[in-house]
């Protein structure tokens, strides 16, 4: 009986331990799966905690319509949450977040490529929003066009036929009639033929220019001139230099990478002498400075488009580049005032250097 008592004892013991460390470990009335000690279903491997230390996934699995917005959230709110952290340190410290970031402080802000891409995204929004050609509209109404000039010249050319006529016949019944009148009415109708039949010819060209920027690769124009790549594209340009200018705002936001690129060896130069500092350093500042320029041009437009004055605009324009990157560069790469100054002197020089060998990259990626 005693035997027996200890038993049931033992027994009561070890369900009321094993109900604690469920409840400890979070597995009571879960999935096996999900608590610490459970399998990790992505790899396999038991989890030490709620989150696998192999793969970092949960061990709380989701699946229904209220766990998927919250997931939503959670994930818009996680990169808000770094945004948050992110930018009030790209605009008022940019030269620290820069250092910090390159001397392995990055979990909590957000990548600089990740901001350069979401940046350039706000940015062709705001110039899509600010000004873009609709091109299907334009063929359309050139389409339309077209049938109402042709159905115009026809009409024009029936009224001459029946002047001809009337002429014609007035004559074969009396040759002395006075025709002065009649004569007059005929050069008009004639006049209205030949320029229904200009604008007629003109017609076409203008609507292969404007499909030409969506098919232009398909050879809408096919006139071989002799000239190199960049001058075809460079006719193109001048014959429809509105179309081109938004195919060029297309590639731009596509190739807009290619800056960083062509950034860094500019600074690189202005660092060349420098050991502790080398190409990736110069990336990152490149990409932040980048990130910065273009998310202040998105704050310039939407002061814009709420109504501020051109002059504070431009006045902001060219008194924040220069001291937001003399900061920049001052705080990432520890240096004086000095040569902060001479250096963002310099940078802000070459960005005309940088632009220009863009926007031939540009020209000689679209005539690809």
């Amino acid at each position: 009986m005693t035997e027996t008592g200890e038993g049931i004892g033992d027994l009561l013991t070890g369900g009321i331990v094993a109900r604690e460390v469920d409840r400890l470990s979070g597995t009571a009335g879960h999935d096996p799966h999900e608590g610490a000690g459970g399998e990790c279903l992505n790899c396999g491997a038991v989890r030490a905690g709620p989150f696998c230390q192999g793969c970092g996934q949960s061990g709380h699995i989701h699946r229904n319509v209220t766990a998927l917005a919250h997931d939503i959230l959670h994930g818009v709110f996680h990169f808000e949450g770094k945004i948050w952290k992110t930018l009030p340190m790209l605009a008022f410290h940019p030269g620290d977040l820069t250092r910090r970031y390159v001397h392995g402080e990055r979990a909590k802000f957000v990548s600089p490529m990740a901001l350069f891409l979401f940046s350039v995204f706000l940015l062709f929004a705001a110039v899509n929003r600010l000004s873009s050609p609709d091109v299907a509209g334009a063929a359309q109404g050139l389409a339309k066009a077209q049938v109402q000039l042709t159905t115009e010249s026809a009409k024009a050319q029936e009224r001459l036929d029946r002047l001809e006529k009337k002429r014609i016949d007035t004559l074969a019944a009396d040759p002395n009639a006075d025709l002065g009148d009649l004569n007059q009415k005929i050069s008009d109708a004639q006049r209205e033929v030949a320029g229904l039949s200009v604008a007629a010819q003109h017609l076409p060209q203008a609507k292969a220019g404007a499909s030409g920027m969506v098919e232009d690769a398909a050879g809408i124009v096919n006139v071989d001139t002799g000239f190199s790549k960049l001058d075809r594209q460079i006719g193109h340009m001048k014959e429809n230099p509105a179309l081109y200018a938004y195919k060029l705002k297309m590639a731009s936001y596509k190739f807009s990478w290619a800056l960083i690129p062509i950034s860094v060896p500019f600074i690189w130069l202005m660092f060349f002498w420098r050991r502790d500092v080398g190409l990736y350093d110069h990336a990152i500042f490149a990409i932040h400075s980048l990130s910065f320029m273009t998310l202040f041009v998105v704050g310039l437009l939407a002061l814009y488009f709420v109504g501020v004055g051109q002059a504070w605009l431009w006045c902001a324009f060219l008194i924040v580049p220069p001291v937001h990157m003399y900061k920049q560069l001052k705080h990432a790469y520890q240096i004086g005032r000095f040569g902060a100054a001479w250096r963002t002197v310099t940078l802000l020089s070459m960005t005309g250097v940088t632009s220009l060998l863009f926007f031939l990259l540009l020209l000689w990626l679209e005539a690809e």
